[in-house]
């Protein structure tokens, strides 16, 4: 059932006299009037809150906008809060002081002085007696953004539910007086709305106004995740955000919240100790067609430190905190945390075992002394090409997040078959507006979770590239072969290394006979700058230079340089995707690929859709040349190839021609001469037989 009891009227109708905050100490309980029954104290297990803001009103802008035009600033309830309520025999009686810490779960353009206690926030119940019964403060600082008047509490004991409804933000004068506009004080900027599981703490049963017995359930369970071992997810991926740009390069960060799903509580001691998560994060687009899937941008890792024990992901957090996450717990960082600038480089990282240096060894992890920082530095780096949405009409882009963890891969050596290495990676499609630097972004539906972004590739196959289980990390190869015009075929193959320390240096796929190729292509995503202490070979970066593309007569191979040429060749590292592309005559059949590595191991094969023997070698090609009346007869048609070869032919009394047996797979240039008029040249690539090929007189 729910009972709406304003506030302002509980001590008229509470059945019990001057309740205290200790009214469960037993000493101190006011004998009721004759009641009985069962009084049980509660406090917030998890929930949410929901700030309705006049976003005009409270940055002070002047705006015709009606009041109703409110933005959705929402937050997460802390699990276990203590904002306190008493419960007889499952009707609300009275909320009691205490306070709610809430967790940002999105962002809006604030006032600087909200904006920086945005994850510090909390409401307060304030004591009796005082001039407003709920606040908004910074739990740090004390610092209070908001009173709250007339909210409704509405309590539904079947679900043990809380509600509060109707209750209306007022600027605080210390904010008011803060952001420069005291007048603005107690002006009205908005509603809240909270939604509040309830846990009982104490319960005591009321015979005759005497407490006859007390009990203190337990808090929490032991192990709220459900499997064995340690095992982080990326429970949400929210807030794509641009932090600069340096003319062509834009640098982005995405927010990420780590869940525990397993029964062991996760390591998370911060630097210099190396026991602990880092978070890269990527960018990719697929295009308007969906014939290509493209990564094309990648960060740096962010250090993880300092657990939370939220419950985000809804599995019962522990309540463990601080150098562990706690099993079912969540510890969320916004895009403003992943954005660093201090980053580390992933060259540090084995993604497989998790193993980096300690922070305070010769070799730091995460060591930024010696180079400067501009907005793009160690951030998701991505050409503003690329998201340019004139350029890139109808693609869509999506952002993933992924953990990589020591303890992870410790736990499964010593308890086999309690592996969760592989399972880290989370993806969120996202919205881009804008032609150039800044950039706005808007997600789009839901996280995907335990997912690698490339899954979401439209019509594309995935092949799972495992090539030394419980050695090294998995990958994907995917693909997809679309006829793009009659006898045409695009080839697209992307190789995803997950969490392979190995890297991949080479990829080769077969053809059948008669196979003729064009538009050949390979694309990576930017590579960041080299910087002092960075991991790679002589603090030079990574490579970026793209893969050398070579043909023999059964293969279209592509290759980088190996480890032992170039420890710093642009391999297809862990966290990564590449591309390889061509068009074909050839028609798609079963064949065989082969992917080979770079630092170690056999090269292995795969079953793709490669090109298969071409139908035609040859093909026809045939027009007619008219004048503006007629057809013209004698006019003397040649075709040439792109190597400077020449074929001759003439039209017939009615103005027609035709050449036979032209090899298909190349581009060719058509061209007619005639005394009497003059006739403008045309290219074609021709992988068929063509007709209608025409030409008509120029006036």
């Amino acid at each position: 059932m729910l009972k709406p009891i304003f506030i302002a009227m509980l001590s008229f109708i509470l059945p019990f006299g001057n309740i205290s905050s200790n009214l469960f100490s037993e000493s101190s309980i006011i004998k009721p009037r004759g009641d009985s029954g069962i009084l049980e104290k509660m406090i917030v297990a998890n929930g949410d809150v929901v700030l309705n803001i006049n976003l005009d009103k409270l940055n002070g802008n002047q705006s015709s906008a009606k009041e109703s035009n409110l933005s959705e600033l929402q937050f997460d309830i802390n699990r276990d809060s203590f904002f306190n309520i008493l419960v007889f025999d499952k009707e609300l009686r009275s909320t009691m002081p205490g306070s709610m810490r809430i967790v940002p779960k999105n962002e809006l353009s604030l006032p600087k002085k909200l904006n920086d206690s945005i994850n510090n926030l909390l409401i307060e119940k304030m004591p009796f007696g005082e001039d407003f019964g709920l606040v908004i403060r910074d739990r740090k600082t004390g610092f209070k953004f908001f009173n709250i008047v007339g909210q409704l509490f509405e309590y539904d004991s079947d679900q043990q539910n809380l509600k509060m409804r109707s209750g209306r933000i007022l600027i605080s004068k210390e904010f008011a007086q803060e952001i420069g506009r005291p007048s603005d004080a107690e002006i009205y900027v908005g509603d809240i709305n909270i939604e509040a599981k309830m846990r009982s703490i104490e319960v005591m049963q009321i015979v005759n106004g005497e407490a006859t017995s007390k009990s203190m359930p337990a808090m929490t369970d032991e192990n709220a995740g459900t499997r064995p071992g340690p095992d982080v997810v990326v429970g949400n991926v929210f807030g794509l955000q641009e932090f600069g740009s340096n003319g062509t390069q834009v640098g982005l960060a995405v927010g990420t919240d780590s869940c525990n799903f397993g029964n062991q509580n996760l390591n998370w001691f911060q630097l210099p100790n190396n026991d602990h998560p880092v978070i890269p994060q990527n960018l990719y687009r697929m295009s308007a067609d969906t014939t290509r899937f493209e990564q094309i941008g990648q960060s740096s890792v962010k250090h993880a430190f300092l657990a939370l024990a939220q419950n985000l992901c809804n599995l019962g957090c522990n309540g463990v905190s601080g150098t562990r996450l706690g099993s079912g717990c969540s510890d969320p960082y916004t895009a403003a945390d992943n954005a660093g600038p201090n980053l580390g480089s992933r060259a540090w990282i084995n993604p497989f075992t998790g193993v980096y240096p300690r922070g305070d060894s010769a070799t730091n992890p995460n060591n930024h002394l010696g180079h400067s920082h501009d907005g793009t530095s160690h951030r998701i780096l991505t050409n503003i090409s690329d998201l340019n949405t004139q350029m890139n009409v109808g693609a869509t882009y999506f952002a993933e997040g992924q953990y990589i963890t020591p303890h992870e891969y410790n736990w499964c050596q010593t308890n086999p078959g309690q592996c969760n290495m592989n399972n880290n990676v989370s993806y969120r499609q996202f919205g881009v507006n804008g032609l150039s630097s800044p950039f706005a972004f808007n997600h789009i539906g839901e996280t995907v979770r335990e997912k690698a972004a490339v899954e979401v590739w439209t019509g594309a196959t995935f092949v799972q590239l495992d090539p030394a289980p419980g050695v090294d990390g998995i990958g994907k190869l995917a693909y997809k072969v679309t006829e793009t015009s009659p006898g045409v075929w695009h080839y697209e193959y992307a190789i995803y290394n997950q969490n392979m320390d190995r890297g991949i240096q080479s990829f080769s796929v077969p053809f059948g006979n008669g196979a003729s190729f064009t538009n050949v292509d390979f694309h990576a995503p930017p590579q960041h700058p080299e910087w002092l202490n960075d991991g790679t070979l002589n603090n030079a970066g990574f490579s970026d230079a793209p893969w050398t593309n070579s043909q023999t007569s059964t293969n279209m191979i592509w290759n980088t340089e190996t480890f032992a040429q170039n420890p710093n060749a642009n391999a297809i590292r862990w966290g990564t995707m590449y591309n390889f592309r061509f068009d074909s005559n050839a028609p798609p059949q079963t064949a065989t690929a082969t992917i080979g590595f770079f630092k170690t191991g056999s090269p292995i094969t795969v079953q793709i859709q490669g090109p298969g023997e071409a139908t035609n070698t040859v093909a026809s090609i045939s027009g007619r040349v008219t004048s503006p009346t007629r057809g013209v007869h004698f006019a003397r048609v040649s075709i040439t190839d792109s190597g400077g070869n020449t074929r001759f032919t003439m039209t017939n009394p009615f103005g027609y021609y035709r050449f036979k047996d032209i090899p298909i797979g190349e581009t060719y240039t058509i061209s007619v001469f005639s005394k009497s008029y003059t006739f403008m040249p045309q290219t074609l690539q021709i992988n068929k037989n063509l007709t209608n090929v025409n030409f008509e007189a120029e006036q």
